[in-house]
């Protein structure tokens, strides 16, 4: 089940433009209309309650570039048949499910030294 990401930076954006952000999702843009950039990464990813609260918690920042380039390695991992993958992006480790495309957990910098990464088949560097 995804929650939604309750983070100041992106309250302020909801704040801002009058809507609420999707719950699986919190792109730090805001929409331009139904083609925006957080309904495109609504309909390709979605972010687990656990991963939410991990990228709150931990002050994760992933901006539209960030996430899509996320998009782009876990079509990657899913074009090698893939189940769940460590996907890489600057300084951010995502275990994703390929199969449901949900980030399942996110680790910073700070938190990845001496961090084991269990259960996955594969890892991308985007």
């Amino acid at each position: 089940m995804s929650n939604r990401i309750e983070n100041p930076a992106i309250a302020n954006l909801i704040q801002t433009r009058g809507t609420s952000a999707p719950a699986s999702i919190a792109p730090q843009t805001p929409t331009t209309g139904p083609s925006s950039f957080e309904n495109v990464l609504q309909d390709k990813l979605k972010v687990s309650g656990h991963a939410a609260t991990r990228i709150e918690s931990r002050g994760i920042n992933l901006g539209p570039s960030e996430w899509e380039r996320v998009i782009g390695g876990v079509d990657k991992a899913a074009a090698k048949g893939a189940k769940e993958s460590l996907v890489m992006v600057d300084n951010v480790a995502l275990v994703v499910s390929v199969k449901n495309r949900t980030v399942i957990t996110a680790v910073d910098q700070q938190n990845i030294k001496d961090n084991v990464f269990t259960n996955i088949d594969s890892a991308v560097i985007v």
